[in-house]
């Protein structure tokens, strides 16, 4: 039973605060709180609600699953009152340290963190080379003899079309399945060791890019044909196998709205960014 303290209440004339923050998603069963399990919302919910001295409840704009990383994430909440004190400082001095808060922004109007919100990039990062200073950051695939062209050339094919069904886990419990992916590009380093999957749309279905990137590592492995890959696109039948790669490579990178617009500015994942820059 709920604590009639944590209960929330109606509030009028309510003001909204947009939060940006980071996270590292390895300690956590992913942003959405559910019973049982340690997610980032709980613990963004009970920090605001010992800061601010009432329940607060929370809208994120999105959902990452256990052990995803956000580089950039944003959520929502209302007050009755406006902050008189250092929020930001308060949050981060309380959060735990693979929790960072960017900004408190107070909105005008009611915008909504998810609803608003017209695009979202994510980017996959993926090590071959064993590396212990990579752990729970990058995901570890030791296969040396990658083509990474036909991966790049598969990666391309995904702005061509818009009904994503056949990547998806669950596409019965959508409406529909159609997504507009506006950016899908393949990086590398120098050495070709480390490999960075980018993707943009204006939505994804579940399991979505975990899914896509499986698929890529299986042209790239020459388990997969481009051509196969392709057709998967053109005929939206569902791939006999599905082997989703694993979590801890996925990050959600940058989130768009037509009214806010402030850069990526985490710290954790700049690295990953910069060893990994040369387009395929």
């Amino acid at each position: 039973m709920i604590p009639k303290k944590y209960l929330c209440k109606k509030i009028i004339n309510p003001l909204r605060y947009f939060i940006h923050i980071a996270y590292n998603g390895n300690n956590y069963q992913g942003w959405q709180k559910l019973p049982g399990i340690i997610s980032v919302q709980q613990v963004m919910e009970m920090t605001l609600s010992q800061i601010c001295k009432e329940p607060i409840s929370i809208v994120g704009c999105g959902r990452t699953d256990a052990h995803v990383h956000a580089s950039q994430f944003f959520f929502h909440f209302d007050l009755e009152r406006a902050l008189d004190f250092d929020l930001l400082f308060r949050l981060n001095k309380c959060l735990p340290h693979d929790i960072t808060v960017f900004d408190v922004i107070p909105m005008e109007g009611m915008p909504h963190a998810r609803f608003g919100a017209i695009q979202r990039s994510y980017d996959y990062f993926i090590h071959t080379q064993k590396d212990p200073y990579l752990l729970g950051l990058s995901s570890f695939y030791p296969l040396p003899d990658l083509d990474f062209g036909k991966m790049s050339l598969a990666a391309g094919l995904l702005t061509q079309y818009n009904d994503y069904c056949c990547f998806c886990k669950s596409p019965l419990k959508y409406d529909h399945t159609i997504c507009h992916v506006s950016e899908a590009k393949l990086f590398t380093n120098t050495q070709n060791t480390r490999l960075r999957f980018h993707i943009s749309s204006n939505r994804f279905l579940a399991g979505m890019i975990r899914i896509i990137m499986g698929k890529l590592l299986e042209v790239g492995n020459g388990e997969l044909s481009v051509s196969d890959f392709e057709n998967y696109l053109k005929t939206r039948e569902t791939p006999k196998t599905i082997i989703p790669v694993y979590a801890q490579g996925l990050y959600l990178s940058k989130v768009t709205y037509p009214f806010l617009y402030l850069p990526n500015r985490s710290v954790f994942s700049d690295g990953l960014n910069r060893d990994v820059d040369f387009q395929i």
